[in-house]
């Protein structure tokens, strides 16, 4: 097994969703008419990139690695109950803390204002956009960083610093996301957050590595995502 070349293909498979989330909430944020086209053309087509690549990537290497792609129900129960319980830890955090108060008082028009970059800002388009993240979406990166990433590394380092590793690298977009939405409360909320991504990427990890199956992690994915958009679409609900 060539090492060397896998180690070259995780580490842009690792960077690159950083990289995207950087120039999408950044870089090429509230530009004019002609950056809110670019934005739409650049998200499109670093979404092609970034999942194309590690089919691509097997398919031209070791192609017979496509059919350990496997979705059994083994697990699927344990996925969902995960997933129940971050909802219930959103759930309280947000009702009883968050909702309402100066801590994101800015965050909703932040988030109305990116929604309107890509022509979505009205209840059907952002549960258009919803139910894309929530089902669509979350399949893909569980095909991403716990099938391709986790996989391939748990294949040149120790099962626990591949855990370790790929969350981390999953989190790492999400970082970049979180400062954007929260920039004056980094270490308040942002980076709290974002350590929990890290935490559920490590769970779903985990739970592939138990199950040899993505459909656990996917659907306890769908059920986090469910809620973290429930809460947004509650947030958004004076600016329809």
């Amino acid at each position: 097994m060539p090492i060397s070349r896998d180690i070259v293909a995780l580490v842009f498979a690792s960077v690159t969703p950083t990289f995207l989330a950087w120039l999408g909430f950044v870089y090429l944020a509230n530009e004019t008419d002609r950056g809110q086209s670019l934005l739409a053309t650049v998200y499109a087509a670093g979404k092609i990139l970034q999942f194309g690549f590690p089919y691509l990537y097997v398919w031209l290497f070791e192609p017979a690695q496509l059919r350990t792609m496997s979705f059994a129900r083994r697990g699927v129960m344990l996925g969902v109950a995960f997933g129940l319980l971050v909802d219930a830890a959103m759930a309280i955090l947000y009702v009883a803390v968050l909702r309402g108060s100066s801590t994101i008082a800015d965050t909703p028009a932040k988030i109305f204002g990116k929604l309107e970059e890509f022509h979505l800002a009205t209840p059907a388009g952002y549960l258009a956009i919803g139910l894309f993240l929530c089902v669509i979406h979350s399949l893909l990166e569980e095909y991403y960083w716990r099938w391709f990433v986790f996989g391939w590394l748990r294949r040149v380092m120790p099962l626990a610093a591949a855990i370790a590793l790929s969350s981390l690298a999953f989190m790492a977009h999400h970082v970049v996301i979180l400062y954007v939405y929260f920039p004056d409360r980094f270490w308040l909320l942002a980076f709290p957050f974002s350590l929990g991504v890290a935490v559920g990427g490590a769970i779903w990890a985990w739970l592939y590595q138990r199950t040899g199956s993505l459909l656990a992690p996917w659907v306890s994915h769908v059920v986090v995502d469910a809620a973290i958009l429930l809460i947004g679409f509650d947030m958004l609900r004076g600016l329809w």
